[in-house]
């Protein structure tokens, strides 16, 4: 059910609301046929079940993607545009990309712009890993406390690139 779920999802994750809710029903649904899960919350049974939420699994597939772009895994001949920022080069780490202003709201949900804020924020041990593999390990370790990974609606935030107070 998951790989249906996550088809394609770097180029149609989905933004608005009732989109994404409409996705996480069909987990939510299939977290309760447990009967001994079924009088806890979404968020209590992604715990128990060690499942994350599928709007966190779409932000990590993103990171993963973009690190396969950075990093030349992908020929450029496929992959998107992308600028890095050499302004900025005092904060953070060497690979942060430079975010274009947008004049629509369309172009604000493209991968080439969803994902700039959110990859800027991450630590220069994670985007510096040398492997995808331990990319992988140390993304998930970095967002692991967080709230995100069992709760849709923080994961939103995140989505948006805007910092969650439960964070």
């Amino acid at each position: 059910m998951r790989s249906h779920l996550e088809y394609r999802q770097s180029v149609l994750s989905p933004y608005k609301l009732k989109h994404i809710d409409a996705l996480e029903a069909v987990q939510r649904r299939a977290t309760k046929i447990l009967p001994s899960l079924r009088n806890l919350s979404y968020a209590e049974r992604l715990r128990k079940l060690s499942l994350p939420t599928l709007t966190y699994r779409r932000i990590r597939g993103d990171m993963i993607e973009l690190y396969k772009i950075v990093h030349g895994i992908y020929s450029a001949d496929a992959c998107p545009k992308l600028e890095f920022n050499t302004l900025s080069k005092t904060r953070g780490h060497s690979y942060k990309l430079f975010k274009r202003p947008c004049s629509t709201n369309t172009r604000m949900h493209y991968f080439s712009y969803r994902v700039v804020d959110k990859w800027n924020s991450l630590p220069n041990e994670i985007v510096t890993a040398p492997s995808i593999n331990s990319f992988k390990n140390r993304l998930d370790k970095h967002w692991s406390s967080q709230d995100i990974v069992f709760n849709y609606r923080s994961s939103l935030f995140l989505a948006a690139g805007k910092p969650d107070r439960n964070f």
